[in-house]
């Protein structure tokens, strides 16, 4: 028997018929002659609409269900417009981040061998001369201006569908490839984790419900992703302007002008992003009454950022913090009032960042800790409550496998045996409190194997955190596992006068020496700053600081 009928692309016409006038998404057009922002928009059923004719169109030139179609536009009207659209013929959009490099552009698109490639005139330059595809693509289409790479231009394609043309959803069922995303490469090489329709049903489900996320909203997406999540909840997306690849750099006053030019009332951000903006917001004075809720994610967000960024919002109104990964999100959820009302001190002394309870219909587990691939469920592999494991989640939202990497799916899951399903190992190490609260304490391929014992990223590096000089800290380990030498590298806050850096040294080193978790950790380095993701800016690269410091070392 078929899984049940979920085009996830659904959604839209719905909301078109109920709110068809309302703005589904706004984005920048540049600036008027006194400096205010432009904007261009979609309402509810002209996306409709348009993402209708571009379906026709698509299917026409032969993409259509089941055809893999890497997608490299860059946010705006038509990138949404050509999302729907793929998702409404049933093909696999493959989407790559691209700014994780050249290298890894590549290797992505070669893994994911897809059929057609939708791209701006740069991203058809790119693969011209990089080679991208060779070997799979049998159709081109250019978003913009088409030159010598063959193909066709969307305008063309589009050219003899009538406008208001409609279009009949493909009858995709659950189970069915709904895209494949890559993870950011953070600690390995970029995999491609595969979406079906059920599982972003799941996730839309599961954001409503745990936010109360209500139609009529404003959001403010700074990651291109979520922002498609908006026109599934009923909400009007607001894209700004910010180079997507740099969360990091933002210009603060440009998301703040948003805020305040929609009176946007959901906003997610990396916690590079909020940190960014919430520095700007402390000097300034500013206040953001308009926002009933922010999300943040990609990596943990300290308490000091998000005590900052609390000081512009209303009385009551929370930031967010939901645990996840590319092949599951959302697993758990906790807001700053619990944060910074309790777990921020219990996280100071070495105990990890509690991400909250799971969200409701997961089953997350804590099980001994393994490099191993695990091939079946048994309750022998949970571990006690208090004790560090890796967390394992199973549930709707969770994807079942890598596209093209059965070695890497059959490492990441474990069937459910009797209990049915499937688990995904996240990577991740925590634990569970008595209370039913996840703690996370770091990647478990981070985790430092010294002849003593394991030491784990997140627990040691709170150590360092609290002095007020550090921006960050991050541990690696050098040497052969089982006998690493844990060095612990350095950021210091920006405008730190360097020559003071000989003191830190010692109050550091002081820090450490007088605390269990770290009294093994001899050695100290200072990094300008760390390398980290380009999706998120925010996780550190720290197999890239382990060579570095081992350079340094020599």
């Amino acid at each position: 028997m078929s899984a049940p009928f979920a085009n996830i692309a659904a959604h839209l016409p719905e909301m078109a018929r109920r709110q068809p006038h309302t703005p589904a998404v706004f984005f920048p057009a540049g600036r008027d002659k006194s400096g205010r922002a432009r904007y261009t928009h979609f309402t509810y059923c002209q996306l409709e609409q348009e993402s209708n004719r571009i379906a026709n169109a698509l299917e026409d030139f032969g993409i259509g269900r089941g055809v893999r179609t890497a997608l490299m536009v860059p946010p705006g009207l038509e990138f949404f417009a050509l999302t729907f659209a793929l998702f409404k013929v049933g093909a696999v959009p493959v989407l790559i981040d691209p700014g994780m490099g050249v290298k890894n552009l590549k290797a992505c698109i070669e893994e994911a061998a897809p059929e057609a490639f939708i791209g701006i005139p740069r991203a058809h330059v790119a693969r011209l001369l990089l080679g991208w595809g060779k070997e799979s693509l049998t159709r081109l289409l250019t978003v913009g201006k088409k030159f010598g790479w063959g193909g066709k231009t969307l305008q063309e394609i589009c050219a003899s569908v009538p406008p208001g043309s409609p279009y009949l959803l493909a009858e995709t069922d659950a189970g069915e490839t709904a895209a494949i995303l890559f993870t950011s490469g953070s600690t390995g090489l970029p995999k491609g984790a595969v979406y079906s329709h059920g599982n972003f049903a799941a996730q839309v489900e599961a954001l409503r419900s745990l936010y109360d996320i209500r139609p009529g909203e404003i959001d403010l997406p700074t990651f291109p992703l979520f922002a498609l999540f908006a026109p599934a909840l009923g909400m009007t997306s607001v894209i700004p302007e910010m180079d997507f690849t740099r969360p990091a750099s933002v210009d603060p006053l440009k998301i703040i002008e948003a805020i305040e030019n929609f009176g946007v009332s959901n906003m997610f951000g990396s916690p590079a992003l909020i940190n960014r903006v919430g520095l700007y917001g402390q000097k300034h004075g500013t206040k953001l009454p308009s926002l009933k809720r922010v999300i943040s994610a990609g990596a943990p967000v300290p308490a000091t950022v998000l005590e900052r960024y609390c000081a512009m919002l209303e009385p009551g109104t929370q930031i967010f913090t939901p645990y996840g990964a590319t092949e599951s999100l959302p697993v758990c959820s906790i807001g700053s009032t619990e944060i910074l009302g309790e777990t921020r001190t219990l996280t100071e002394q070495g105990r990890g960042v509690c991400v909250g309870r799971p969200v409701p219909g997961l089953e997350l587990e804590i099980i001994a800790v393994s490099d191993a691939a695990i091939a079946a469920w048994s309750d022998a592999l949970r571990v006690a409550d208090g004790v560090i494991g890796e967390i394992i989640v199973k549930g709707p939202q969770v994807t079942a496998s890598y596209y093209g990497r059965p070695e890497s799916t059959a490492l990441a899951k474990i069937d459910g045996g009797e209990k049915g399903g499937f688990y995904h190992r996240m990577g991740d190490l925590g634990y569970r409190d008595t209370t039913g609260r996840i703690w996370f304490c770091g990647r478990k391929s981070h985790r430092v194997r010294t002849a003593g014992g394991d030491l784990y990223t997140i627990p040691c590096e709170a150590i360092y955190n609290t002095h007020p000089d550090v921006f960050r800290s991050a541990l690696v380990g050098l040497g052969e596992s089982g006998r690493q030498t844990p060095v612990i590298c350095i950021e210091l806050e920006s405008g730190v006068d360097k020559s003071r850096q000989g003191v830190i040294r010692e109050e550091l080193l002081a820090l450490g020496a007088a605390n269990e978790l770290t009294v093994g950790i001899k050695t100290l380095l200072f990094h300008r700053a760390f390398p980290v993701d380009i999706r998120h800016n925010a996780k550190i690269f720290r197999e890239k600081l382990a060579l570095w410091a081992e350079k340094e070392l020599r």
